[in-house]
């Protein structure tokens, strides 16, 4: 969070609509492409020039197009786009502002979206956390990601053969199904965390150390930048459902109210996951604090049997000339032996008394 915070401090003392990308540093090349289509026909190019995405303004066009921005980094770019579409600079400052909180504003002319892309990253299947930026209009749809890879192949896909129903519906359709793969990823990262939990709690349960806090610590944090990440779509998707905006129509506006019900579902999970990771951190400083009391009563049985001992240790190590038993020659046997005795009656009486 500090580093966030840190990155976010950019922003300080500029202007209202300056673009400042908060990000991670990134040197790879904007990606830009466009997929242009209808239900007879279908075009998919990858943009040299901002100047292309001009054409894709044109009010008389019956065609559905989406264009995708892999990368915020070049404000440059970003500013141009931003600037062909009529979007405002305060729009643009949140898109290129990758800590933006989720949200959804609607405009006259389109209506835009910020949502939170959660994914596992392939080599070390850590959680990654993106912004995602949505702009959907009439007939097109505008969206940017901080990434040079997205999880929308499998769209991309659909739009080529013309499966399913997406060239025969709207823009609106499109946003739909891209949000939805966002949501659906949710599930498979929270089912990783799932098995993460299960692991963390089996390692609690056998052999607790300072590494099951560690990992306890790990899991908390995570689970609390999703459920920060992911509450407040929550409302996205409430005020889809209950606004009327000319841009969803009423026979896709079934498939957002899905998505809030995905979303509840998503948000459930997490606080479960919540509840279940402060309860192992409760479980961790009792396991901790009664594998302490077990040493300590270990400890103190220790003490308690060797104090007679010490008593008659102390006793016959004092320099009396009629000390009972000095002259006698079995006098050290016999009291090696009672100290013996002495210690296995106080035993048994320990164990009696189910103190071992």
């Amino acid at each position: 969070m500090r580093k966030i915070a840190a990155k976010a401090s950019k922003k300080a003392g500029q202007p209202p609509g300056t673009l400042v990308y908060t990000g991670n540093n990134r040197i790879e090349d904007i990606k830009i492409t466009t997929l242009d289509y209808n239900e007879t026909q279908f075009q998919e190019r990858t943009l040299h020039n901002i100047e292309e995405c001009l054409k894709h303004k044109d009010k008389d066009k019956d065609t559905v197009t989406w264009i995708n921005v892999e990368g915020v980094h070049d404000i440059s770019i970003v500013e141009k786009i931003g600037n062909y579409f009529d979007i405002h600079p305060m729009l643009m400052e949140d898109i290129v502002n990758v800590h933006q909180r989720s949200k959804i504003e609607n405009y006259e002319e389109f209506v835009f979206m910020v949502i939170k892309m959660i994914s596992l990253e392939s080599k070390t299947e850590g959680i990654e956390k993106e912004q995602f930026s949505l702009i959907l209009g009439s007939d097109f749809v505008i969206s940017f990601h901080e990434k040079t890879d997205d999880i929308f192949n499998q769209i991309r896909e659909r739009i080529r053969k013309a499966s399913g129903t997406i060239r025969k519906m709207g823009a609106d359709y499109l946003a739909y199904t891209l949000i939805d793969v966002i949501v659906d990823n949710y599930f498979v990262v929270l089912e990783k965390i799932g098995e993460m939990i299960d692991d963390v709690e089996s390692e609690l349960i056998e052999n607790p150390t300072p590494k099951t806090l560690h990992a306890i610590h790990y899991l908390k944090k995570e689970v609390i930048q999703l459920r920060n990440s992911i509450w407040p779509m929550r409302e996205i998707y409430s005020k889809l459902d209950r606004t009327e905006s000319k841009f969803i129509h009423q026979a896709t506006a079934i498939y957002y109210k899905d998505l809030h019900e995905h979303t509840i579902e998503v948000i459930e999970i997490i606080e479960t996951y919540r509840d279940i990771i402060y309860g192992m951190i409760d479980i961790y400083i009792s396991s901790v604090s009664n594998k302490m009391n077990e040493i300590m009563k270990v400890l103190t049985i220790i003490s308690t049997v060797f104090i007679p001992l010490t008593f008659i240790a102390g006793v016959y190590g004092m320099n009396f000339i009629n000390m009972p038993e000095i002259q006698w020659r079995y006098g050290y046997p016999v009291i090696m032996v009672v100290m013996l005795i002495i210690s296995l009656l106080m035993l048994a009486n320990f164990k009696r008394k189910k103190w071992l």
